[in-house]
């Protein structure tokens, strides 16, 4: 059977909704916060050396630049087309450019001939090294596309805090680009404290942040939901994280080969007006937005949020339907969902939350939304007395009504 021909039965199959698998990540320098549902034996299920596994990525179309050990289709969604007893995995990247604007829209098929966009929990015991997202003019010198990134700290998914749920975030006004250049410098010389020269943020469930390419940040402990750009091109500036050393390779990491070695190019890719914005929380914290009056939406079975609505690049909502609710939802775009909590239906699908996943486990958890029946509305049927449905819901550009910039 053609590959065409798989896209289109596993659309029919979930009448325009698409069962996707858990997709799994490694990172080498970061230690899990095992907060992200998969069974504690696994989180080294690809080696010691690949590092453990902290991040689940969601409608991904983006492999994973994870250094020369990174492995197939590392990082790329697969979906899930069942026939009788068998069951096959169709890369969701392929069924994009099979079904195109069938799938995600004609309007962003023209515009980006891909899925522009992902999203994923990242799920660290300790906080990220200080770090930094290329533009889209500094990523196109390295043959990629730039990163803006948000994040949403989901109350189902955080019952502890890791070790430092606080993130850094820009640099403090005043501070001089000699001043961080010179940490850039000391890289190779032991901790170069270049967080010294940035605040440190609480970070509180339920809420969220939007981090544009070129502003620094160190994420902190929580798990976090980061919708994104389709692009996996940092730099690490911090040399020493948590008593764990960065290599001076991710250092250089996506900067042009002719300008290893320059600290000044380090320096210019930085969005200098924006890290020492002394407005830097008003113009990038993020409380959630309800799409609706609140009252008449639970009068109906339901609560709708925007919870990402700062960028261009996407957006997401979080979805809770109220025990014994039943709601037809509307959306203007294709758009990825996972379920964080309860079981019911979605359309066709039975749909669940599992409380703990093996590697390579099939689940009923994640879904990806074809434009056309997000806009003719799925229903969603929570049979249960006690517990809601909550289910995040990513989208790429051009759905957000309340954009916020």
């Amino acid at each position: 059977m053609s590959s065409q021909a798989i896209a289109n039965r596993a659309l029919d199959q979930g009448a325009g909704v698409l069962r996707l698998t858990p997709t799994w990540v490694p990172r080498s320098f970061c230690i899990p916060g095992c907060r992200i549902k998969l069974h504690p034996d696994d989180y080294y299920a690809l080696g010691a050396e690949r590092g453990g596994i902290d991040e689940r990525w969601f409608s991904s179309t983006t492999p994973a630049d994870n250094g020369p050990l990174t492995s197939k289709n590392e990082g790329l969604s697969h979906i899930v087309v069942e026939d009788g007893d068998s069951t096959e995995q169709f890369l969701l990247r392929d069924a994009v450019n099979e079904l195109k604007g069938q799938l995600i829209g004609e309007k962003l098929w023209e515009e980006h001939e891909c899925l522009p966009m992902y999203s994923k929990f990242f799920d660290n015991q300790g906080a990220l090294p200080f770090h930094i997202h290329h533009d889209d003019e500094y990523a196109a010198r390295v043959n990629a596309k730039g990163k803006p990134e948000a994040y949403y700290f989901p109350p189902q998914v955080n019952n502890h805090g890791g070790d430092f749920p606080y993130t850094f975030m820009g640099l403090n006004p005043g501070v001089t680009k000699d001043e961080v250049r010179d940490t850039l410098v000391r890289f190779t010389e032991g901790d170069n404290r270049i967080t010294d020269l940035s605040a440190a943020y609480a970070l509180k469930p339920g809420t969220g942040w939007d981090i544009p390419p070129g502003v620094l940040h160190a994420p902190g402990s929580m798990c976090t939901y980061e919708p994104q750009k389709a692009s996996d091109v940092f730099a690490m500036y911090e040399s020493v994280a948590h008593d764990k050393v960065i290599p001076e390779e991710l250092l250089w990491k996506d900067t042009p080969k002719d300008q290893v070695g320059n600290f000044d190019y380090l320096v210019e890719v930085i969005d200098w007006e924006a890290n020492i914005d002394p407005n830097f929380v008003a113009n990038h914290f993020m409380n959630p937005i309800p799409v609706a009056e609140l009252e008449t939406m639970r009068s109906e079975g339901y609560e709708e949020k925007w919870i990402c609505y700062r960028s261009e690049a996407y957006s997401a909502k979080e979805l809770t339907v109220l025990p014994g609710g039943s709601v037809t939802i509307r959306d203007n775009g294709a758009y990825g969902l996972i379920v964080l909590q309860g079981y019911g239906k979605l359309g066709v699908w039975d749909i669940e939350t599992p409380s703990i996943i093996r590697y390579g486990q099939l689940t009923h958890d994640e879904y990806f939304v074809s434009e056309s029946a997000a806009k003719d509305g799925i229903k969603i049927s929570n049979p249960s007395k006690t517990d809601p449905i909550v289910m995040l819901k990513h989208f790429g550009p051009g759905v957000n009504p309340v954009l916020t910039p």
